[in-house]
C-alpha cells in the first residue's frame, strides 16, 4: 500500500520547518522566495495533495462564511433580500461567525479562500460558481432554489404550490377573468410560481389569455407597467382579480389602480406573495401567499455551521410549503358595483 504523503515529508525534502510548509501552502505573502521556492519544489515532487479542511483552518475559515446573492433590479429595496440578510446575520450573529457578502453576476468567479463555508441565495446564471465551490470542497448550502442536479444541500419552497393556492383562492371566490405579474422568469420562484398557477387555472377549465400574463423581473417598474397595461383594457376584457409574483409588485399595482381609479378589491382583487410587513400598512390590507425567508436563512446558516464542523456529513435538502395569507385585498367579483 502506498504511503499517503505528508507535510512532514514535504518539510523534510524542502529542508524547512512544517510552519513555513503551512504559509506557502496558505500564500502567506511574508516567506521568504526562496522558501517558497523549496517547498512548491517539493509538492510537485512528491505530489502532495494538502488536505483543503486544513488549509481552510488553517485560514481561519470555519468563523468565515460568504452570502453570495444574485444582483437584480430594486436588490436594495426587496423585502426577500432584506429578510434574508436578517436571518443570515442573525444566524451569525449567534454563532459567532464573520460574514462575506457578495452581490454577483454570475460571471466573475468567487473568491474562496479564507471561507468555511458559503451560502448561495438562490441560483440565477451563477451556477459555474456553484459548481466551482463544490468542486474545491467548500461547503454549501443553497436558499430559495431546489437543486436536484448538483450534489449540494439546499433549503426551498415550493412555489408550485404557491402559484396553486393563489389560483385556488381566487377560482372559489368565483373570479374566472384573472391576470397574473410574473417575477423573472429565468428564477426558479417566477418559474414554478407561473406553473403552477397555470396548471391549476388548466385543470379548472379556465383560461388565461395571453395578454393576462404580464412578464415582469421583480421590480416596482415591471409592476406599475403592467398594471398600466391591465387597467387600460376594455371593462368587458379587463381581469377582475390579479395575482403578483411578489407582495412589492403587488402593492404597486395597488397604487396604479388608485392613480387609475380602479378600486381594490371592488373592481379588481389583489394577491401577493411573500407576507411583506407592508402589505399590512397600505390602503387595503393585501391577500398573499408566505413563505418564510427568514426561517430558510437562519436554518441555512445553522445547518452550514453542522457541515463545517464535521456534525453533518450528508446532504440536507428540504422543500418548505408556502401559507395562503386571507386580508382585505380580494371579494367575488359578483360584489363589484
Amino acid at each position: 500500500m502506498t504511503k499517503k504523503v505528508s507535510i512532514k515529508d514535504v518539510a523534510r525534502r524542502a529542508k524547512v520547518s512544517i510552519t513555513t510548509v503551512s504559509r506557502v501552502i496558505n500564500k502567506f505573502p511574508s516567506v521568504d522566495k526562496k522558501n517558497v521556492h523549496k517547498v512548491e519544489e517539493a509538492i510537485t515532487a512528491l505530489k502532495y495533495r494538502p488536505n483543503i479542511s486544513a488549509q481552510r483552518l488553517a485560514r481561519g475559515a470555519n468563523n468565515t462564511i460568504g452570502l453570495v446573492m444574485p444582483g437584480y433590479p430594486g436588490i436594495f429595496h426587496s423585502f426577500f433580500a432584506v429578510e434574508l440578510l436578517r436571518g443570515v446575520g442573525h444566524a451569525c450573529e449567534s454563532l459567532r461567525l464573520d460574514m462575506v457578502f457578495h452581490i454577483t453576476d454570475g460571471n466573475a468567479p468567487l473568491n474562496l479562500n479564507y471561507l468555511g463555508g458559503i451560502v448561495f441565495a438562490d441560483i440565477i446564471e451563477n451556477r459555474k460558481q456553484v459548481q466551482d465551490a463544490i468542486d474545491d470542497g467548500v461547503h454549501c448550502m443553497v436558499i430559495n432554489n431546489v437543486v436536484q442536479d448538483m450534489a449540494v444541500s439546499y433549503i426551498g419552497v415550493n412555489n408550485l404550490k404557491g402559484g396553486q393556492l393563489a389560483a385556488e383562492y381566487l377560482l372559489g371566490l368565483g373570479h374566472r377573468r384573472v391576470a397574473v405579474v410574473t417575477g423573472n422568469l429565468k428564477t426558479q420562484a417566477g418559474f414554478d410560481r407561473l406553473e403552477g398557477f397555470v396548471k391549476t387555472l388548466d385543470e379548472a377549465k379556465v383560461e388565461l389569455p395571453q395578454e393576462h400574463v404580464c412578464r415582469g423581473d421583480w421590480s416596482r417598474r415591471s409592476a406599475r407597467q403592467a398594471a398600466e397595461f391591465l387597467f387600460a383594457m376594455e371593462e368587458s376584457s379587463r381581469p377582475t382579480a390579479i395575482f403578483a409574483h411578489s407582495d412589492e409588485m403587488a402593492l404597486e399595482i395597488v397604487a396604479v389602480a388608485y392613480e387609475m381609479g380602479v378600486r381594490v378589491p371592488e373592481d379588481v382583487s389583489i394577491v401577493g406573495f411573500d407576507d411583506n410587513p407592508q402589505a399590512l400598512y397600505g390602503p387595503v390590507g393585501l391577500t398573499t401567499i408566505r413563505q418564510p425567508i427568514f426561517e430558510m436563512a437562519e436554518r441555512g446558516v445553522r445547518i452550514l455551521h453542522e457541515m463545517i464542523n464535521g456534525k453533518r456529513e450528508e446532504l440536507y435538502r428540504v422543500i418548505l410549503d408556502p401559507e395562503l395569507v386571507i386580508r382585505d385585498s380580494c371579494v367575488p367579483p359578483a360584489a363589484r358595483s
